[in-house]
């Protein structure tokens, strides 16, 4: 699984990050998504998936 984000459509809304905090964190300063993670713990691939599906912006990609 590759993942990737894109920060210039982010909303900030952290729905990623409540789901996946291992790999999505969120800048200080604004909100927008920070990838920690673009090569994710197989155990975290659902949480992953769910976390681009219930994305408002749908700013998260999944490359299987």
């Amino acid at each position: 699984m590759k993942v990737t984000v894109e920060q210039d459509r982010c909303v900030a809304a952290g729905q990623c990050v409540a789901i996946a905090p291992d790999v999505f964190d969120q800048r200080d300063e604004d909100g927008v998504v920070v990838l920690l993670a673009d090569e994710p713990d197989p155990g975290t691939a659902d949480d992953v998936r769910y976390a681009a599906a219930v994305c408002p912006a749908l700013a998260i990609h999944i490359k299987e």
